[in-house]
């Protein structure tokens, strides 16, 4: 008999999972940890019928779970109702970034643990910023359509094409992502780099940032931090949001903050789609007063028929960059959370806990501290 049941909640791979077996985030290839789970004496079950709630095979197997296991990309929602169906649940996983599909506080009122595999995906959602920035400025999708179609209007791709250089962008957010993507940007000889976060980035990575700007560049002191986010986005011509999804940041983007953006500036948001009000950026989109709109991440996943964010264009037939939520599960990120979320199971199976303390979001039914990871050195 089964030590306990571990549930794992992924997006199905049909025949792509069999010809690419590294596309281990799928339904089919199962994060490569079912032989991991079985020799370790639990039961895995794999499903991706997660929706809605609560008659998903997610709702019945979850009545006696006592592990789950989900992705941002795919996630089954742990609500409060869930929770409370699930009297054996102790761990929930989340294989890459972004445990917001969690109800932290009804997890910390069963005194259920909720991590991550931090770091997973930063390289790739850095990288899918800037493609996405460039994909928007550089005007890519309409002409692409004319090169694929029967169309050869170079007028009317051009006149919405720019360069990203000597731009100002500015991030939301500057942590393991947003920070990457400030690097990242030097190469284009940005005119200016703002970032707006809750805390300064340290002393010695500004100064990094500038030293490669005048190197590169011949630009010092491009990087700047600023405290009014509506005055960053008033002289941004590009704005990308990297910050976490809580209370504070949920429709953050809406309809009064976007007024304020530079007329025909670009918005790139690959965080969290609850943190922009889907209607207002469509509206902005719609209408010309930003210029594009770009990312990955939508509410809820996956996305309706009907989501705003599929249609929107503006009168040039571009501005919009959307896509499914691809950014942080490129195959060397698949490769990563997955053996971050066979690091975790080891842990636990072991009964030690000592995880990672940066992956720990919830633990002991409070939020994770620095005395997580001291406790975890001793």
């Amino acid at each position: 008999m089964a030590k306990g049941k571990v549930l794992l909640v992924l997006y199905e791979g049909g025949s792509h999972a069999k010809e690419v077996p590294a596309l281990l985030g799928c339904l089919e290839n199962e994060l490569g940890i079912r032989k991991f789970v079985e020799d370790n004496g639990y039961e895995l079950v794999t499903t991706s019928d997660k929706d809605p709630e609560p008659t998903s095979q997610v709702d019945k197997e979850l009545a006696d779970a006592e592990i789950v296991i989900t992705t941002p990309f795919f996630p089954a929602y742990i609500t409060k109702t869930r929770i409370a169906k699930a009297p054996n649940l102790k761990i929930a996983i989340t294989a890459g970034v972004g445990s917001d599909h969690v109800d932290l506080n009804a997890a910390n009122e069963r005194k259920i643990t909720v991590t991550e595999v931090t770091g997973s995906n930063v390289v790739s959602v850095a990288e899918h910023v800037i493609m996405t920035i460039l994909v928007l400025i550089r005007n890519f999708v309409p002409a692409h359509l004319q090169a694929i179609g029967d169309q050869w209007d170079i007028a009317g791709a051009a006149k919405q094409e720019y360069d990203l250089e000597d731009k100002v962008i500015s991030t939301v957010g500057a942590g393991r992502i947003g920070f990457r993507v400030l690097e990242r940007l030097i190469a284009f000889n940005p005119k200016k780099l703002y970032y707006y976060d809750y805390q300064e980035l340290p002393a010695e990575a500004i100064q990094k940032l500038n030293d490669v700007s005048k190197i590169l560049n011949g630009r010092d002191n491009i990087v700047e931090r600023v405290e009014s986010l509506e005055e960053m986005v008033s002289k941004s011509d590009v704005v990308t949001i990297n910050c976490p999804l809580h209370e504070k940041s949920k429709g953050l983007f809406n309809k009064e903050l976007i007024s304020k953006m530079k007329k025909g500036s670009y918005l790139v948001n690959t965080a969290r789609g609850a943190i922009c009000i889907e209607q207002d950026v469509a509206d902005a989109v719609n209408s010309g007063h930003i210029a594009g709109y770009g990312g990955d991440v939508w509410f809820p996943q996956p996305a309706p028929k009907t989501h705003p964010w599929r249609s929107m264009k503006n009168d040039f037939g571009g501005g919009n960059a959307m896509t499914p939520h691809v950014s942080g599960t490129s195959l060397d990120a698949q490769a990563r959370y997955a053996a971050g979320v066979k690091d975790i199971l080891k842990e636990y199976f072991a009964g030690t806990h000592n995880y990672r303390p940066q992956d720990v979001i919830v633990i002991d039914g409070d939020y994770a501290t620095k005395a997580y990871g001291q406790r975890n050195k001793k």
